[in-house]
């Protein structure tokens, strides 16, 4: 049936009253209708189960909200998603009741970006900034995006590690207002009314933490939110989701870390963290609410998980639900493409170097599989074959056959023959690797002696010191070229800025998740992917590696830099979806002739709209 929508009177705040002619929808219903962004001149509807339901494929007319319902200019100012400040119009203020609202000059938003860039620049710390884009994101939407985008590469350290990690630490005396959801045990029984309570239906991509492993800093219980909200908002920006489909979750079972215990505005539950039975009952019930709320093509992005926890829940989901572990395969591929883009200056396979990591969590055994999967398909050899040339130590020392009884599940595939050796030296000394790997989250452990003699095996050593924040760095981007007497190519976790050695001047790479799982994620939405594949992940590796050019090398650099991430996450966007219709795990059919087109097409523009 068709549905006229036409002006019925006003309301007692000055606004206009709307109404859809349908007299058997509800007023409820009605109501729903104003929630819409867009709305249509005629529009086709149906009294359905779940309220009234749109056909959004009629003629349609960008307008806001308040001109249909609560048509309040005041209100218009105050919801960030169609807030432009200083940037409405002349025809726009009358149409929308904000005349006098709003001093008379007009401010494009490129003025806005200007003046607020200005602003944050002033000031002196990173939290300062850090706190002042997150007021911009809870009232300007568009403009927060709009700022990041064309200043990614100043404003990616503030809104991402490393100044998300002091902004988690420090959560509960910053918090202001939510901007995501809290699911904690009381909600168990309950999760999917809590799901409910989220204001957006069309979810397409969930950033959830228990915050017990929030980078290098340890359990921060609730206040982890800072993750999930800075991981969208990186989505958003870089890969072009739209902000409206992404959900940042917490799930809170309680925290161990007893200082937070102790802090009068911690935000969260109060007790020590639920484990085992209660743990696993309540990440089961919202896997499955957040299944049967917003169906089998949501991806949901676990992030800073407990090793213990990590692995248990990528195992158990990866075959029923769409699922992604940043730490685990984000980083994996990130650190994949630095290596096969540096083999353009070492020359050779990747198949030819030696690998020795520090750290055996989630980061290292997830980086260690990926590469040997991809060593594994080059020279068409066994998995367990490709493992033999990568080694790991952690805290107890090198990982070998010896300790097989002893060690975690996901440690035992790195268990080689080999006497063991306790200290990290030891083993450089003993394995004499090509590429040495940090992921211990325990800053200043690749030491002077460490890097020397490593360096004293290679002309060329690759040391890549990937713990995050930077305090916990195993060494600085000066430490590495110093010490290797600056042969070594590097890469890190957290920025560095250049660094001279010898009248060279180097540029320090970052081995930033950001470069991967934007376009990692823009690539499963717009294939409508069920399933994640390795493949999938060796190929936007291989996509970002491509990237690196000749003049990038030759200023050391193994990554290309951020201001060109929205192409770059495009083309991984659209290798990652070739690759899910390749291997028929793609639900939107007909395939797009030119997927890299298509995925800028799906990008989120962060420009102003014009309401009519």
């Amino acid at each position: 049936m068709l549905a006229q929508v036409r002006a019925t009177g006003w309301l007692p705040n000055g606004g206009l009253r709307y109404q859809i002619s349908n007299e058997k929808t509800s007023k409820k219903k009605r109501f729903a209708f104003a929630a819409l962004d867009l709305v249509t001149k005629e529009i086709t509807t149906t009294n359905g189960e779940n309220g009234l339901e749109v056909d959004r494929n009629a003629e349609r007319q960008v307008v806001t909200p308040w001109s249909r319902s609560v048509a309040s200019g005041y209100e218009l100012l105050r919801n960030p998603r169609y807030n432009k400040g200083l940037a409405f119009s002349d025809e726009e203020r009358d149409y929308h009741y904000l005349r006098g609202l709003l001093p008379p000059a007009p401010l494009s938003q490129d003025l806005q970006v200007k003046k607020l860039m200005d602003i944050i620049r002033d000031y002196h710390t990173p939290l300062q900034k850090y706190m002042a884009m997150m007021d911009l994101q809870e009232r300007n939407e568009r403009l927060f995006y709009k700022l990041l985008v064309d200043h990614v590469e100043e404003l990616l350290p503030i809104v991402y590690t490393p100044t998300v990690g002091e902004a988690c630490q420090k959560f509960g005396t910053i918090f202001r207002r939510p901007q995501g959801l809290y699911i904690s045990l009381k909600e168990k029984g309950k999760v999917l009314d809590v799901l409910k309570n989220w204001p957006e239906q069309n979810i397409k991509v969930i950033v959830v933490t228990d915050g017990e492993r929030i980078l290098g800093l340890g359990d921060l219980g609730c206040q982890g939110m800072g993750i999930p909200v800075g991981k969208l908002a990186l989505y958003t920006a870089l890969g072009g989701v739209r902000p409206s489909e992404c959900l940042p979750v917490t799930i809170d079972v309680g925290t161990n870390n007893e200082t937070l215990l102790n802090d009068e505005f911690y935000i969260g539950l109060r007790q020590r963290r639920a484990t085992g039975q209660e743990y696993g009952d309540l990440l089961h019930e919202f896997m499955s609410a957040v299944k049967q709320a917003y169906g089998e093509k949501v991806l949901i992005q676990f992030e800073d998980f407990a090793n213990h926890n990590a692995f248990t829940l990528l195992e158990k989901y990866s075959s029923t639900h769409l699922v992604f572990n940043d730490d685990i395969q984000g980083t994996a591929a990130v650190v994949l493409s630095g290596l096969v883009a540096s083999l353009k200056l070492t020359g050779g396979r990747l198949a030819d170097h030696k690998f020795l990591f520090l750290g055996a969590g989630e980061a290292g055994t997830g980086i260690a599989e990926l590469i040997a999967l991809e060593i594994a398909k080059e020279e068409k050899i066994s998995l367990n074959e490709a493992r033999k040339r990568i080694w790991l130590v952690d805290s107890k020392g090198l990982i070998v056959k010896s300790r097989m009884e002893s060690l975690q599940h996901f440690k035992k595939p790195w268990a080689h023959e080999h006497e063991y050796c306790k200290r990290l030296l030891d083993a450089v000394e003993s394995i004499r690797p090509t590429v040495l790997i940090g992921t211990s989250g325990v800053g200043k452990t690749f030491t002077k002696e460490v890097i020397e003699t490593f360096s004293s095996y290679n002309e060329k050593p690759f040391i890549l010191a990937l713990s995050n924040p930077t305090s916990q760095s195993e060494c600085t981007a000066e430490e590495a070229y110093t010490w290797s007497k600056g042969r070594a190519i590097f890469a890190s976790g957290s920025p560095f800025g250049p660094v001279t050695y010898d009248g060279k001047t180097f540029t320090p790479g970052q081995a930033n998740n950001a470069y991967i799982f934007p376009g990692f994620g823009l690539g499963l939405v717009m294939s409508g992917t069920i399933h994640v594949h390795n493949d999938m992940l060796l190929a936007a590796s291989q996509a970002l590696a491509q990237q690196v050019t000749k003049e990038h090398l030759e200023q050391g650099l193994i990554y290309p830099p951020f201001r060109n991430i929205r192409k770059i996450s495009a083309h991984i966007a659209a290798e990652v979806a070739a690759k899910s219709y390749e291997l028929g795990l793609a639900t939107s059919l007909p395939r797009p002739a030119d997927l890299v087109k298509y995925a800028e097409r799906c990008m989120y523009n962060p420009l102003y709209r014009d309401y009519k």
